[in-house]
């Protein structure tokens, strides 16, 4: 089967500085890939790249094998891929429900597997604070708005950028539990996390990044195992 998305040798720049160095990544339907690396090694702006906020200096994107040169963001979730920021990207004048409902609609292939009754009982908090605007919430309830929003799109790959930073103990385990509940549905997902044992235990492959190059690509349950590797690149 074609991939959803196969980046061909990508290098990106940030004015002089040359971020990534020659990145291919293919993701298959239903798959589940980590993204690992230290800060600053390029993860971010690789992500970025994929779903069309930053343009390539060269190589391609291709998404469900169509590369007609770089495509914008909103064509990119078009096409079935849902992004979740680092920063979130709530609408904080907007309520919980208008949140969520803003991009809800069927996925490419027409699937609406995805719906609010199934996202409120994904997230319980969210279905008690429908009426709450966005920037009433607390850090980790915004995180379950974004996944939330994203998955009503009906994607069939969810890319999260460091989706528990900053949270609270309970609310990360809460978040991991989604994450599970998300790979087991079938949707792929693209998974950027400091919690590289966590990545580890809900990806079937890891990337890990060194100075914008894929340094290793590998198993996930292989990878677990390569203590002196995950060290020498992750810093643990």
């Amino acid at each position: 089967m074609p991939a959803l998305i196969e980046a061909s040798e990508l290098h990106t720049y940030y004015g002089e500085s040359h971020v990534l160095r020659g990145v291919s990544l293919r993701i298959d339907a239903g798959e589940s890939i980590g993204l690992l690396g230290r800060n600053g090694m390029g993860k971010t702006t690789l992500i970025r790249t994929l779903v069309g906020h930053i343009r390539p200096a060269r190589g391609t994107v291709s998404i469900r094998s169509q590369s007609r040169g770089q495509r914008p963001p909103h064509e990119v979730a078009r096409l079935g891929i849902a992004y979740v920021p680092e920063g979130r990207g709530i609408f904080p004048n907007l309520s919980v429900r208008e949140n969520l409902l803003v991009a809800a609609g069927p996925g490419f292939s027409g699937n609406s597997d995805w719906t609010l009754a199934r996202i409120l009982a994904l997230f319980p908090r969210l279905g008690e604070r429908l009426r709450h605007g966005g920037h009433q919430l607390s850090g980790g309830e915004q995180q379950m708005l974004a996944i939330g929003r994203a998955l009503l799109t009906n994607p069939d790959v969810l890319i999260l950028d460091e989706a528990t930073e900053g949270l609270a103990p309970l609310i990360v385990e809460e978040i991991w539990r989604v994450i599970g509940s998300i790979r087991a549905s079938g949707v792929a997902t693209l998974i950027v996390d400091r919690n590289y044992r966590k990545i580890l235990a809900h990806t079937d492959r890891c990337i890990i990044l060194q100075k914008g190059v894929v340094a290793i690509e590998d198993n996930s349950v292989a990878l677990s195992a390569q203590d002196e590797v995950l060290s020498h690149y992750l810093g643990v």
